[in-house]
């Protein structure tokens, strides 16, 4: 089988690496990543405009994609240049209404309504089982009541799309307002923002009352998306290495000539390609029964092995790369604090063997 991008991916691709090389260089990056509101509403409005939000909604829906290798298109290239634009959230909300077949306004393919999907909870931060926020009947509308932890993006949002549980004991999606909801704001280590949600009988909009089905759907584009980000990430740090080691120079000669930082720096490309392998997997099988046990499989191998990548290009590198200056000290925490998002290796490795037993 040929998993070779489509012309038109790649076209995508391309356009998309030259609009984040033009507008989001190392040091712009590091100016907006770490101070609130922890992204460039301008950047925003560009990767709008270039049509991001809407290669991740099918043709029906009023998108042009909405496939895993369209997932996989745009985040490859955002993690290559760690843009903290909140397109994961989005993402995830996008894909809840997809698998619905519910209604994808118009702004919100655009990007100009930017929507987060709410699942996690201080006490349930990655799955669906055990979640405490309820959603009650209040006259023809709803009222939720519990609170959101660690939601990515949340602090820029228009809408927010949250999961409870409500009173036949099944788990809904519903619709709200983001200058409705008691929110708290904060920056991450890696750069981003995100917020915790509190809600007290704040008024919501069902959108679905049976939304399981839809809600791993979410959960599974955001494992696919954030492997697919972490294989940009890990290409970048693999090129800046290998750079770094025929350029720097010892003994008069370049290091890259010593045979055990050769061995070193070929371990790093054979984990990229491990990565890279793993996510076209999980592109491939999105929207199949096997889509969230690849997905899950691959955040997996981006826990264990994007570590190792980080580790490596941080000691190749030496002191030089854990300065605030140096690019690669930047890549390394995303790339390790990746794991962290929507499961780590050791939670995905229990929900693959509890599938599996």
């Amino acid at each position: 089988m040929d998993f070779s991008p489509t012309p038109e991916r790649q076209m995508v691709a391309e356009s998309l690496s030259r609009l984040l090389a033009e507008h989001l260089d190392a040091e712009r990056r590091r100016a907006i990543a770490y101070v609130a509101p922890w992204h460039d509403p301008t950047l925003w409005a560009h990767l709008c405009e270039l049509g991001v939000p809407a290669l991740l909604v099918p043709a029906e829906q009023g998108g042009f994609g909405g496939a895993g290798f369209d997932i996989t298109t745009a985040f490859q290239p955002l993690g290559a240049a760690l843009c903290t634009e909140p397109m994961l959230g989005h993402a995830m909300a996008l894909a809840a209404l997809v698998a619905l077949d519910a209604p994808v306004s118009e702004d919100m393919v655009s990007g100009n309504s930017r929507y987060v999907l709410a699942i996690g909870e201080p006490d349930v931060p990655y799955g669906l089982d055990d979640l405490e926020t309820t959603a009650n009947r209040a006259g023809d509308g709803w009222q939720i009541t519990g609170r959101k932890s660690v939601v990515a993006g949340a602090q820029s949002a228009t809408h927010v799309l949250v999961a409870a549980r409500h009173g036949d004991g099944g788990i809904g999606l519903f619709e709200v307002g983001a200058d409705a909801i008691d929110l708290t704001a904060y920056g991450m280590v890696d750069g981003g923002g995100a917020a915790e949600l509190f809600f007290d009988a704040t008024a919501a909009h069902a959108i679905s009352l049976e939304a399981d089905a839809a809600l791993t759907t979410a959960l599974t584009a955001g494992l696919l998306a954030l492997s697919a980000e972490a294989v940009g990430i890990a290409e970048r740090l693999v090129d800046l290495t290998q750079d770094y080691l025929r350029t720097r120079q010892q003994f008069g000669r370049p290091i890259a000539k010593f045979q055990a930082l050769q061995h070193r720096a070929v371990e790093m490309s054979l984990h990229l390609e491990q990565l890279r392998s793993i996510t076209v997997r999980a592109a491939a099988s999105f929207g199949t029964p096997d889509g969230p046990r690849h997905a899950a499989m691959a955040k997996l191998l981006v826990g264990r092995r994007g570590r190792l990548i980080a580790e490596e290009a941080i000691q190749l590198h030496g002191g030089i790369a854990v300065t605030w200056e140096a690019e690669v000290a930047h890549l390394a925490k995303r790339l390790v604090m990746i794991d962290a998002q929507l499961g780590d290796a050791d939670w995905q490795s229990e929900m693959l063997a509890e599938a599996l037993a």
